[in-house]
């Protein structure tokens, strides 16, 4: 984990905290928002986190144009597993409040555990795993509360 974040990736690690206000928000607004307002902050919950389950798939789409050879069967493997969450997170959006919170939480643990594979280690930027080591517990930890409220609404 890293101890000091150096100046060059103050951005992105600046830009990733500021990406989880959404979640943190949404999750105190289905605990303590009126009731009107709580089904909305599950919608807006929801569609976040389809949105941001495709951008991190979108970023194996990058890692596979710049980093693979259309011969190597790593760049098959990855646009594949660039397209998966964005499809997950449009299904996720169709079905049960739950039920989506829950596929949309497994959809984040099961692309990080793809990004710690050996091919994606060489792959993707150091800066870039210790920020989803740091963000990737609170999303889930969101997605958990909000199944929570969900599960005590009936």
């Amino acid at each position: 984990m890293f101890t000091e974040v150096s100046p060059s990736v103050r951005l992105p690690f600046g830009l990733g905290a500021v990406g989880l206000l959404p979640f943190v928000i949404a999750t105190a607004g289905v605990y303590i928002a009126p009731v009107l307002w709580q089904a909305l902050a599950i919608k807006a919950f929801l569609f976040y986190s389809a949105l941001c389950l495709t951008f991190l798939g979108g970023v194996h789409w990058g890692v596979a144009m710049s980093r693979d050879r259309e011969s190597n069967p790593a760049f098959a493997t990855r646009l594949w597993v660039s397209l998966m969450p964005g499809l997950v997170g449009w299904a996720a959006l169709m079905i049960e409040y739950r039920l989506a919170t829950l596929v949309l939480m497994i959809g984040f643990w099961l692309l990080r555990f793809y990004e710690r594979t050996d091919a994606s280690l060489v792959r993707l930027p150091g800066w870039y795993q210790g920020l989803r080591s740091l963000l990737s517990p609170v999303v889930v930890a969101c997605h958990l509360a909000v199944v929570v409220r969900l599960s005590l609404l009936g």
